[in-house]
């Protein structure tokens, strides 16, 4: 049933390369929210001046319309509860810390990190929680005044609640914190400058969140925020508690959480080397969510018409990077040829492009595409796949020579040359019986006598459809590569030939 009322945020700090974990967690919110006809905020976090940049905040709304996950409130957009950047709210956060002072919601605290680490260290030998102790919740104005005399900063803290705290997780269930797991926690530095466990609340709070949905990583700091919310409500800031549901970890390698540091981490990884973006949100929504038991292909409309964080799994899921591929490959397959043709763009020119913008020949193209579509993995494949149709000559891969031009090639080449000469080359099955009748002349299936007509024309033993592919090239382009496989056939041959020679006079010597 439709919310109208439903308010979800994606809030990431503007640090490094989009992560796809953080895609993620930003998919499922967008989804959340489409499906139900809600309002997506997208709110950027950008209090630490010493890891944000505003290269990455560029990179963050980029990436974001790349993969069309828009936003209803936010940069560029607007909305009623702008600004959207934390940066431009500290006015908002100091007097909310105000306020949160002055009802006895929250403290001062002028413990130093040295007595800190001391009593961190005592509590772990004797066997007892080690998070902060409570030292400075009941200070008398005579001990504050000797603080401030020693020239003491402090933090401060917000006064956690002598009780346990249950919720309702939205992915996990029913939860509970007892109180000697959170303690009270700083929520201003000394300098003043506010810290993510205050800013991510009022904001929520003040932009009327009804439902958070975050990585696990961040499911200790909840029990902390409903605290503070539920201060939040009685000082008049908030108006609710929101819904909080925690998605499960995406792992690589190993077993081990996906960082930023992990190569397969980087989105810009997945863009340039040619995904969709509705490959790859294909993908990474089957990472802690099933369309159903057995579809893994569908559309992005298709998953919001379905999505429900209801059916969100609690366990870690692995990111694989094959699947992600084949979902891909699946996808391009689903585009129209015309779609196709635009999406592989990118790669058929330069800088991807090994060929002369000049030689680039785009009725060629456009002939040779609905051929190319069914093969490729990723769109940058593209470019290696249709370069013999460009370049004066073809890339030679020498593995792939080496391997077709086994026994005794130019015989084969010769042949099917001349029947090749005397084609249709409006036909690529005349072109097809013609290396079929070379390879009968010299005892050999299609397979083994179209394996040396391939890398003389292409350079490669695996490509594209071959006798299509002859017929875009042309006619005489083909019988002149063709004819330069056979010269450079017979070098090798000779060559052979000299070394053996040399072999049996010295003995297997030189």
């Amino acid at each position: 049933m439709a919310n109208a009322n439903l308010r979800v945020r994606f809030c990431p700090s503007p640090t490094g390369n989009p992560h796809v974990g953080l895609v993620r967690t930003a998919l499922f919110n967008w989804a959340f929210a489409r499906h139900n006809q809600g309002t997506m905020v997208f709110r950027i976090e950008d209090t630490d001046a010493a890891r944000d940049s505003e290269e990455s905040y560029e990179q963050l709304l980029d990436s974001l319309k790349w993969l069309g996950l828009d936003w209803d409130e936010g940069p560029e957009v607007g909305g009623p509860h702008a600004p959207y950047r934390q940066s431009q709210r500290m006015d908002i956060y100091k007097d909310v810390a105000d306020k949160l002072l002055a009802g006895g919601y929250a403290y001062r605290c002028y413990c130093t990190t040295a007595e800190l680490d001391e009593r961190r260290e005592a509590a772990r030998a004797a066997g007892k929680p080690s998070g902060y102790d409570g030292h400075c919740r009941e200070l008398s104005e005579g001990q504050v005044a000797q603080y401030e005399a020693e020239g003491r900063e402090p933090i401060v803290r917000f006064r956690m609640p002598d009780e346990a705290i249950t919720f309702t997780d939205l992915v996990r269930g029913e939860l509970t914190f007892t109180p000697e797991n959170v303690p009270d926690y700083g929520i201003l530095r000394a300098n003043g400058a506010p810290l993510y466990t205050l800013v991510n609340p009022v904001d929520d709070a003040l932009m009327e969140i009804t439902h958070v949905l975050r990585g696990e990583d961040l499911l200790s700091s909840t029990p902390r925020q409903i605290a503070l919310y539920k201060a939040l409500i009685e000082l008049g800031v908030a108006k609710e508690i929101p819904a909080f549901g925690h998605l499960p970890y995406v792992m690589g390698e190993g077993n081990k959480k996906l960082s930023k540091r992990d190569p397969q981490a980087s989105l810009n990884l997945y863009r340039e080397r040619g995904f969709l973006p509705e490959g790859l949100l294909n993908y990474l929504s089957l990472l802690g969510w099933s369309f159903s038991a057995d579809q893994d292909i569908f559309t992005i409309p298709e998953m919001v018409a379905k999505f429900d964080i209801a059916d969100v799994n609690a366990n870690p899921a692995r990111f694989d990077l094959k699947k992600a591929e084949s979902i891909n490959a699946d996808h391009i397959r689903m585009l129209d040829v015309k779609a196709f043709t635009e999406a592989c763009e990118p790669w058929l020119q330069a800088p991807h492009a090994p060929w002369a913008p000049e030689d680039f020949d785009r009725a060629a193209w456009e002939r040779i595409a609905p051929h190319a579509q069914t093969r490729l993995t990723v769109l940058s494949e593209i470019t290696a796949n249709v370069d013999f149709l460009f370049l004066p000559e073809p890339v030679l891969d020498q593995p792939s020579w080496d391997k077709a031009m086994k026994g005794e090639p130019a015989a084969l080449l010769t042949t099917a040359r001349e029947k090749l000469d005397a084609a249709d080359w409006s036909d690529p099955e005349s072109l097809k019986n013609a290396v079929l009748a070379a390879g009968e002349a010299h005892g050999l299936k299609l397979g083994k006598a179209q394996a040396p007509v391939r890398v003389a024309v292409t350079g490669r033993t695996v490509g594209l459809p071959l006798f299509e592919s002859l017929e875009i090239l042309g006619k005489e382009k083909t019988l002149a590569r063709v004819d330069a496989a056979l010269a450079l056939s017979l070098i090798h041959k000779l060559s052979c030939r000299r070394i053996c020679i040399c072999r049996s006079r010295w003995g297997g010597g030189h």
